[in-house]
């Protein structure tokens, strides 16, 4: 998720550029694929919908670009999204952190998840993601934050812990929940591909068409207040519950 350099950038003082470069270098390691959270695992429900034929092949390209954008925008923007922008704010530039802000932020997140793989999908890998945070980045703050989960004071969603470890890494708040909700629409395509709805080059062109619903979702999100993260993705909630019951899976949800 490369930033075009500007004018602006390019005048900027020596070290405002370092300090963007590395912030970019930041969600480029947090949204990468490789990032041993375990959500590679995930497909949301794209795996039941699949074994459901609801997806025929002359049309399944542009299936699953509705599908896609209305994951995004009516479900993981204001959910995952807008969690994140409030646990990115509960992390104070100087370094302490408002817990209640976080736990409420997080707790709430929970209680919008409605299938169960979903929302243990969710806690599974923000422990994952926290794990290795403090392994690999060390800090107090992710140990103090690690202690609370570990304890149970709270649940440790994925969107939640991303949120305060990008504050701590000072990553901008926009750049954190767009560096998510891509993050989020490459792995649903790359799940596409794994179960082979789609090749790798259409998978490429949804994720170049779907970036203005990334850009407009992060937007909306950025500002967002904890009453305010919900979602309302009925078809893909119930694929998701079908999942749970479903013989043979390939992905976790």
């Amino acid at each position: 998720m490369a930033v075009v350099a500007t004018e602006a950038h390019r005048d900027a003082p020596p070290d405002a550029e370092r300090l963007r470069l590395t912030s970019l270098l930041s969600v480029l390691q947090l949204s990468d694929s490789a990032f041993p959270s375990g959500r590679y695992t995930l497909s949301h429900g794209l795996e039941a919908l699949s074994q459901s034929g609801r997806l025929p092949t002359p049309s399944r390209a542009s299936q699953l670009l509705t599908l896609l954008s209305d994951a995004i925008r009516l479900g993981v923007g204001p959910s995952d999204g807008v969690a994140l922008a409030c646990a990115h704010r509960a992390h104070g530039s100087d370094g302490t952190a408002d817990l209640v802000l976080l736990e409420h932020a997080d707790r709430r997140l929970t209680a919008v998840k409605i299938p169960r793989e979903s929302r243990e999908a969710s806690r599974r890998t923000g422990r994952a993601l926290l794990d290795t945070a403090v392994g690999a980045f060390g800090g107090p703050e992710l140990s103090q934050i690690a202690a609370r989960v570990s304890a149970g004071e709270t649940p440790g969603n994925h969107a939640v812990i991303l949120g305060f470890l990008s504050a701590w890494l000072r990553i901008p708040r926009l750049d954190a929940v767009t560096g998510e909700l891509f993050a989020f629409a490459a792995g649903w395509v790359g799940a596409a591909v794994r179960l082979g709805l789609i090749d790798h080059r259409t998978a490429q062109g949804l994720l170049h068409r779907v970036r203005p619903v990334v850009v407009e979702s992060a937007l909306r999100a950025l500002d967002g207040e904890v009453t305010q993260i919900s979602g309302c993705t009925p078809l893909l909630d119930v694929m998701s519950m079908r999942h749970e019951q479903a013989g043979l899976r390939l992905f976790a949800t």
